[in-house]
């Protein structure tokens, strides 16, 4: 693997200002809606983990105990099937003391970013000494990534107590509704409660899908983050992106300030309605903050951001990809909304400690490498925009000669969407599946795969296993230093069980 040269590099306000032209398509029709809105505008550590993706517990008898805990789960309504409301969660917390209002919290909707974006946020609020919890979905591999305290997954024994102590007041609640509460609202409530019993300083709280009716959306947010709307979930959230924010712009409370990441017109439009009737205070990427310049890096980037409160410069970020930029730009401003700078002080936060906290991010599954000779690259991306964004984080950071794609989807997925954005890339792309009932079958995926490559550029794997070999196999013929490698991609199931068969985990 080599990196690129340098795409850009300039300390100069001028170029935020040609960054701020180039990046926002700006309607006029937005400056209507923000005559009514106030904008967020200055005048001017978390563990050093290089895994936070935990393996099965070594003891056997807590593994056994796990597993009861996630197959009394599974006798749930899984995270596709729902029925849109706050009314099962909010009697659960209700039940249960409302924990959720016992720290302040950090709220993260969107499409596409949401986890890297907290893991970000997390790592920030880490190293200025606060205690964090963070909840995040999906896992990649083991489900007690999705709550996680100081940085770092809780552990299966605690995740196990924590499930045995709320058990008695979900049982209470399922027979009072006309529904059992779902396995990601019994997940939440944990979360919930694992915060309120550390105690935590503050929660960073991903949504599960949309914002309105998600399970989390029982916090009031101090922060709302909003990373970028594309078209995903359209059977439940909306066919255009508009119709996506509005579900999305739900957790922008009264008073809250949203850190609004770039986003297509009309989404934009619906975000600033709903902070104009909230009175929420906006703060928008390429206005308020942003990336100034970012040069690839051996093993990341090198960033300079424009905060809310000055500029960041000489920010070693260990995530490839431009959107990863993005992200950091994104949590920065929230962090910096949190502790009030651009509302009530006009400073920047210590450098020294945001330089550390950026260096110190992972985010497992995302453009992450682990293998060489070949490079094997796992990325979770399981919509076209996520698969143009992690397409083009591959082409700025990887040299490769040839780059062989391992793909495995949902069923319920813009599959066709998803391969047409990484067919300039793929040399050839190995078709497969993952053991869950939600993937796509093999022989279905192969056959919108070769509508798209053409027949003498697809393979056919249907065990997962099988395909990682094949793929590695066809990256090694050009010989050992020729450059090539494999991407596996399409859905985080599949990445994760990738981790997990190349020894990770």
């Amino acid at each position: 693997m080599s990196e690129q040269p340098p795409s850009q590099s300039s300390d100069d306000f001028d170029d935020f200002d040609e960054i701020v032209e180039a990046e926002t398509e700006r309607d006029p029709d937005l400056a209507v809606i923000e005559a009514g809105s106030r904008t967020l505008r200055a005048q001017a550590g978390p563990p050093q983990a290089a895994d936070l993706v935990p393996a099965r517990p070594a003891d056997p008898e807590v593994d056994k105990a796990l597993r009861e805990v996630e197959q009394e789960l599974a006798t749930r309504w899984g995270e596709t099937k729902l029925e849109p409301s706050v009314t099962r969660i909010a009697a659960l917390m209700d039940v249960l003391g409302e924990p959720q209002h016992t720290y302040p919290s950090i709220h993260i909707t969107g499409t596409n970013g949401k986890t890297s974006t907290a893991r970000m946020i997390e790592a920030l609020l880490g190293a200025f000494d606060l205690r964090t919890g963070r909840y995040t979905s999906p896992h990649v591999q083991s489900i007690t990534e999705r709550i996680s305290l100081d940085g770092a997954p809780i552990g299966a024994e605690r995740f196990i107590e924590t499930y045995q102590d709320i058990k008695p007041y979900v049982e209470m609640v399922d027979a009072q509704q006309d529904y059992r509460l779902s396995f990601f609202e019994v997940l939440t409530g944990m979360a919930y409660a694992a915060f309120a019993d550390a105690p935590v300083d503050v929660a960073v709280v991903e949504v599960g899908m949309g914002g309105s009716w998600d399970a989390t959306n029982v916090i009031d947010g101090d922060v709302a983050v909003v990373t970028p709307i594309s078209l995903d979930h359209t059977d439940r959230l909306g066919s255009t992106p508009a119709e996506i924010a509005g579900e999305k712009s739900g957790i922008i409370k009264e008073g809250a300030t949203v850190i609004l990441a770039q986003q297509p017109v009309d989404a934009a439009q619906v975000m600033l309605k709903k902070a104009v009737e909230v009175d929420a205070t906006v703060a928008r990427e390429g206005m308020e903050f942003g990336v100034v310049a970012r040069e690839v890096a051996v093993g990341g980037q090198l960033l300079t951001l424009r905060g809310l409160g000055g500029e960041y410069d000489e920010i070693f970020l260990p995530l490839y990809g431009a959107h990863q930029a993005h992200n950091a730009a994104v949590a920065l401003a929230a962090v910096e909304a949190f502790f009030g700078v651009g509302a009530q002080a006009a400073r920047t936060l210590d450098i020294d400690t945001i330089r550390r906290a950026f260096a110190s991010v992972a985010s497992p599954g995302r453009l992450e490498v682990v293998r060489r000779s070949p490079t094997v690259v796992l990325d979770a991306a399981h919509n076209p925009a996520g698969a143009l964004a992690t397409a083009d984080g591959i082409t700025e950071s990887f040299n490769f000669s040839r780059l062989i794609g391992v793909v495995g989807t949902s069923g319920d997925k813009d599959v066709r969407g998803l391969l047409e954005a990484f067919e300039p890339i793929f040399t050839e792309v190995v078709v497969t599946q993952n053991s869950t009932p939600r993937a796509m079958d093999a022989d279905e995926l192969a056959a919108i795969a070769v509508e798209v490559f053409g027949d003498d550029r697809v393979v056919v794997e249907p065990r997962l296993d099988d395909a990682l070999e094949t793929a590695i196999t066809l990256a090694e013929e050009e010989s050992e230093f020729a450059g090539a490698g494999v991407l596996v991609t399409g859905s985080v199931i599949t990445v994760g069980e990738a981790r997990l068969l190349l020894g990770k985990g």
